[in-house]
């Protein structure tokens, strides 16, 4: 299946069995806006549930909080975001459609590295076994020739970004000839800047109110809290602060399901650390995340690291973990090395001192910072992208399943009783109460078997429990693999010590611990 035919599958898949719905469908919906349906909600709590323990439980010097939307209006002046949280956009004159002008260059950019790719495949064709990757990309000229472009771009790109250059910025696209997706014409507009920050007003009397802003980042909340936590948990450096919540920015471009939208959700922790030690622990972390991504088993390939070509105004280091989603390689997460910006700002503007007294040195000073940022909405599409597969059996058929990390998934278990009668439902709704204080599980006696089997597989739920009438006899059930398909006969009471080992959650974090 083609990519682009991919992300169609997936949202139509999203809103039929119940994941994902367009939201206000019944008033013709609202642009980039979704509404996470019954098993889209388990998933994602459980990806933030999969989070927070790696975050908190995992790491004895790691505590959660729960911040406000609403922050006062100078929080926002402080973090920069009032002056400096803006999007180049350019419009195509024919089409009348506007895009991100860094966007632009980035596909093209992309496009580059898809070439060099073809040209190590054509490479891997001709040489067969004895083929090089390494020593084909290091010296074959096609190769050298695409980075060297690459590189130049990259680097007239960095500076008209750090410069705020938006004549150049919209020289660079008209010189490398990049044309609107939808008319396919070179007829751009100049680029401009605009901010993304939702404003609304405090108060219900004109004349008392004042303008605030709904949170674009979760990251804020934490930084005023430093010495609160500190204080309170008797923290020591390092240490960090994790948070969950909701962020919201005016994304004038946005699209592609619930990859961007305008209402989203953030998981972040900020750590903070002694000044020098930053960019050790800024490595340490990016080992970290790597490692809880690739724990999901979503397989390898669909990773890659990415360092930032702008530096965001208070990061001394910064890289995204991209994820080969049905679009091609999107940033999933960011980790900065914020350094002291964010303390200091606020430390200038609310006129409060925010420092750590370190008794070990006997001295004060501001902590630096790095920052593990994941948009939850962009992971839940992860799973789902890498989850979702359509095989055809070896009778024939065909079958669509979602192939979901059995500890995330919505629904840990089927129990199915092979026939609505004869004492099956019974004995299929008691194994269903031994079970349903440690795991989610659906019960269903509608249609075949093969029929529910199908339904299970679809709403990628990693094991099927039957009872028949041997399990009125010998107190044994099948129990079928989702990706195997594969049966085995097992106790009764021998399902707890089953489902602890493949769909606990102690079964995914292990690996971490």
């Amino acid at each position: 299946m083609e990519q682009k035919d991919l992300l169609k599958e997936i949202i139509s898949h999203c809103k039929e069995y119940g994941y994902v719905f367009p939201s206000s469908e019944i008033y013709d919906g609202l642009a980039a806006t979704y509404d996470y349906g019954q098993l889209g909600a388990e998933l994602k709590n459980n990806i933030k549930t999969y989070w927070w323990k790696a975050m908190t439980q995992l790491n004895s010097n790691i505590v959660g909080i729960d911040s406000a939307i609403f922050m006062h209006p100078t929080t926002w002046k402080a973090s920069g975001h009032v002056d400096a949280f803006n999007d180049p956009l350019i419009d195509n004159k024919d089409s009348k459609k506007r895009y991100r002008a860094d966007v632009l260059l980035e596909e093209y950019l992309e496009k580059q590295t898809q070439k060099i790719q073809k040209e190590v495949e054509k490479g891997e064709k001709r040489f067969g076994d004895s083929f090089d990757k390494t020593q084909f990309i290091a010296t074959n000229p096609n190769v050298l020739r695409i980075k060297e472009k690459q590189t130049q771009v990259q680097e007239r790109m960095k500076t008209a970004l750090n410069e705020s250059n938006l004549e150049d910025l919209r020289q660079l696209i008209i010189d490398l000839e990049i044309v609107c997706p939808i008319s396919g014409s070179k007829n751009w507009t100049e680029v401009r800047q605009f901010n993304l920050m939702f404003s609304t007003s405090l108060g219900s009397v004109a004349g008392e109110s004042s303008t605030i802003y709904l949170r674009p980042e979760t990251a804020q909340g934490i930084f005023v809290n430093f010495l609160n936590v500190q204080k309170s948990g008797r923290m020591k450096i390092p240490f960090g602060i994790a948070q969950i919540g909701k962020a919201f920015r005016n994304e004038i471009v946005a699209r592609q399901f619930i990859f961007r939208m305008r209402e989203f959700e953030q998981m972040e922790m900020q750590f903070f650390v002694k000044p020098g030690e930053e960019l050790t622990w800024y490595e340490h972390w990016k080992e970290a995340r790597k490692k809880w991504h690739l724990n999901l088993g979503l397989g390898e390939k669909n990773y890659r690291f990415h360092d930032h070509i702008k530096l965001a105004h208070y990061a001394n280091a910064a890289c995204d973990i991209e994820f080969n989603f049905p679009m091609g390689f999107k940033e999933l997460e960011g980790i900065h090395s914020r350094t002291d910006f964010d303390l200091k700002q606020h430390e200038l503007h609310s006129g409060k001192k925010l420092q750590y007294f370190d008794p070990s040195t006997n001295e004060s000073y501001v902590p630096f910072v790095i920052e593990t940022s994941v948009g939850l909405d962009r992971m839940f599409l992860s799973v789902l992208s890498a989850s979702y597969t359509e095989e055809k059996l070896e009778d024939g058929s065909e079958r669509t399943v979602l192939k979901i990390p059995a500890a995330l998934a919505p629904y840990k278990i089927a129990v199915l009783p092979l026939i609505k009668k004869d004492g099956l439902p019974e004995k299929a709704q008691e194994i269903m109460r031994m079970l349903h204080l440690d795991y989610t599980i659906q019960y269903d006696e509608k249609d075949s078997i093969g029929k529910r089997y199908r339904r299970q597989d679809a709403i990628g739920t990693p094991f099927a429990i039957t009872v028949d009438h041997e399990t009125l006899e010998s107190n044994t059930v099948t129990i079928r693999n989702r990706d195997t398909m594969t049966q085995e006969r097992i106790a009764i009471e021998s399902l707890p010590a089953f489902l602890n080992t493949h769909c606990s959650w102690s079964s995914l974090l292990g690996a971490l611990a």
